[in-house]
């Protein structure tokens, strides 16, 4: 309870007055420097004003944070500014020496820990390191807040890769080792795949296909439905028709083509 005599840091509360604020009862409060200031009940419970103003930085009825720590930022000072939200902001000192000007909402939220500089990690000596067959050569500069490394591949080409994307490992090649696992997984024999070709008999659907079968495409120019098929990396035209049906009749003799050469990979693998 809050009574006469009541010590709040600096303060002491020396009587209640006829004053009401947000219908708490106002105090008159005594500090240690010999200055006097009033209060409410909330305020004093809170203890967010300590002293009349000789010793803290802040206004009253503002939270006091100065030397206070939030990640790699230690509150200075209040800046006597306040955000769009009417958070108060605050002068903070980050580790690395920058000063940064933050809202209080942001820094007890833990929303802002450093002054940026946590987003721009510092330069790594990288110089002859490997990451996947990568061998760090020289560095490249800094480009769009990432430093940057250029790195000979195992393949013989060299590459410029970011600095984080060879912590991560998201970046092991200069791209040949990916285009390697496209073609094992496509299972490619003579430039043709016979992953998309098992596909294609078992009933998928290219998603540039608006006709419904593949192969098959209406000419609005022609006013004809046009029918074609690839195979081994050659398109053969297979014929323009007055209607749908002909045109996938067409397309459906083609397609005996990968029938037979599925069914000879088959026999040798």
């Amino acid at each position: 309870m809050i009574e006469v005599g009541t010590k709040v840091g600096f303060l002491t509360v020396e009587e209640a007055t006829e004053l009401r604020k947000g219908g708490y009862v106002v105090w008159r409060c005594r500090c240690g420097c010999g200055g006097e200031i009033l209060l409410d009940t909330r305020c004093l419970k809170r203890g967010t004003v300590r002293d009349c103003g000789c010793r803290s930085r802040t206004r009253p009825g503002q939270r006091d944070i100065t030397g206070e720590r939030f990640g790699k930022l230690v509150a200075v000072s209040p800046t006597g500014e306040r955000s769009a939200k009417g958070s108060t902001i605050w002068f903070c000192r980050c580790d690395c020496g920058n000063m940064v000007k933050v809202e209080l909402g942001q820094l007890m939220a833990g929303y802002k820990k450093s002054c940026g500089c946590l987003k721009h990690p510092p330069r790594k000596d990288f110089i002859g390191k490997r990451f996947g067959q990568l061998t760090v050569v020289e560095y490249a500069g800094k480009r769009a807040g990432m430093h940057r490394w250029r790195c000979r591949c195992d393949c013989g080409k060299e590459t410029v890769v970011g600095q984080t994307l060879l912590q991560n490992g998201k970046t092991k090649s200069c791209g040949c080792l990916q285009a390697t696992i496209y073609k094992e997984n496509l299972e490619l024999v003579d430039g043709t795949s016979v992953a998309i070709l098992r596909s294609v008999k078992n009933g998928r659907l290219f998603k540039s296909n608006t006709s419904g079968y593949n192969g098959v495409y209406y000419n609005k120019r022609g006013g004809k439905w046009v029918a074609q098929i690839t195979f081994k990396g050659k398109k053969t035209h297979l014929g323009s028709f007055d209607n749908l049906t002909d045109a996938v009749k067409a397309r459906q003799r083609a397609e005996e083509i990968y029938d037979e050469f599925l069914a000879q990979y088959g026999e040798n693998h």
